[in-house]
């Protein structure tokens, strides 16, 4: 198989030939008269992550009248004990079929293990499961509310790592006081040694500048020997923090290798609920972090649920909130593409990219440039996963031929 009359994203014509699963030919011409795609001068590019995600909550409703991260928090603690395990199935399903069908083939979801009976869990996991090879879905297991505020929540996410969860996840800034935030994270990392996983936490994501834990998780990374295998979800509290401050930090985050992920659609939309105007934007700053080498990768985070009423499964829609919010010239938009693949594929560490050798997984999308990649924000024409095509125009091969993506359960 190949793809013809492609362009990259450094300009150059190319043809893509792909055997066994592999990238064996990028070159003007590759050999070879089998099955071939016409890009029709399209651009090909290496498929999206989404990096930060819920998929225990999507399609649950939205009833947030204030509109705040903690009203969502309250209504999503009424609607998870009514939620079936066949239901957390049904809508995760549809909501990893959508984000395929718009090109993303990698998703980590957090799942709330603070919910006792873990139906939320098991359900996510046969999701896992049901989707292997096609998306590759992991969980983080997400302490929602704190892992020392009620007795025994730290056993719940002993449980889940032991069941096959497989990120440990933490939410210090809802611990009830900074020495328990302080110890929550601690013991995340005492957890994820144990266990041998990786470090996946919820960290400062309110507007209180006083909330600091993300030099913790800076801390507990370099003391644990824990470089490149630590994520920090939202950390919104950034957007207030004293700039000093900030550019200190900053510096160790890179040294530590943690990734920072903001989550704009739903930053922007749920943080300076309390503020006046002007009101603050409550996106980390995305364009200093990367300045001084930290990793940056976006999550879309939600969708439909008590936090955010939208929601599409598009990466591109959190990554064109994150070029308009943070201001980026047009270099920068070009180079945006940056935040949905290769920085997300450097945290899962994985072998990935337009390469010889490299496994055949491209999106061919139906326009030549990465500015209307984002004005459009299309389905790929075509989605191939270790080369066989998984998804095009918006549709998905399944065992029967085509199947046309539900947008809701």
């Amino acid at each position: 198989m190949k793809v013809k009359n492609a362009r990259l994203l450094d300009g150059r014509k190319v043809e893509v030939g792909i055997e066994d699963g592999r990238i064996t030919c990028l070159k003007e011409s590759c050999e070879g008269d089998n099955e071939s795609i016409d890009a029709e001068g399209g651009l090909v590019i290496p498929p999206f992550f989404n990096m930060h995600f819920h998929l225990d909550s999507v399609f649950s409703g939205n009833e947030n009248m204030s509109g705040t991260l903690w009203e969502g928090i309250e209504r999503w603690r009424e609607i998870k004990g009514k939620l079936s395990e066949q239901e957390v199935e049904e809508r995760a399903s549809v909501a990893l079929k959508l984000m395929l069908a718009y090109g993303t083939l990698w998703v980590r979801s957090h799942v709330d293990v603070t919910e006792k009976s873990f139906k939320l869990v098991r359900g996510l996991k046969r999701v896992r499961d049901k989707f292997r090879g096609v998306v590759d879905l992991q969980l983080t297991a997400f302490p929602q509310d704190g892992i020392f505020t009620d007795r025994g929540n730290d056993e719940y996410l002993r449980r889940a790592m032991e069941e096959g969860v497989d990120n440990v996840g933490m939410i210090p800034h809802a611990e009830l006081t900074r020495e328990d935030g302080v110890r929550s994270v601690e013991f995340a990392f005492s957890l994820a040694r144990e266990m041998g996983k990786d470090v996946d936490g919820h960290v400062d994501e309110t507007d209180d500048p006083n909330s600091r834990f993300l030099e913790v998780v800076v801390k507990n990374t370099l003391t644990n020997g824990w470089e490149g295998r630590v994520t920090a979800g939202h950390v919104t509290a950034m957007h207030s923090w004293d700039q000093n401050y900030t550019r200190k930090l900053l510096s160790m985050v890179a040294k530590a290798g943690v990734t920072v992920v903001p989550n704009p659609l739903i930053n922007v939309m749920l943080q300076g609920r309390m503020d006046g105007y002007p009101k603050r934007r409550g996106v980390a700053p995305i364009r200093l972090m990367t300045s001084m080498g930290v990793n940056v990768a976006l999550g879309q985070d939600c969708m439909i649920d008590p936090w955010y009423p939208l929601g599409n499964g598009n990466m591109l829609q959190p990554l064109f909130m994150a070029v308009h919010m943070d201001q980026m010239s047009i270099e920068e938009i070009k180079r945006s593409l940056n935040l949905i693949t290769y920085n997300a594929a450097r945290a899962w560490r994985l072998q990935y990219g337009l390469e010889e050798g490299k496994p055949a997984n491209l999106l061919v999308m139906g326009v030549d440039n990465v500015e209307d990649v984002l004005r459009f924000m299309e389905p790929p024409r075509y989605v191939i996963r270790d080369g066989r095509v998984v998804a095009r125009d918006g549709n998905m091969v399944n065992v029967n031929g085509w199947e046309k993506v539900r947008r809701r359960p």
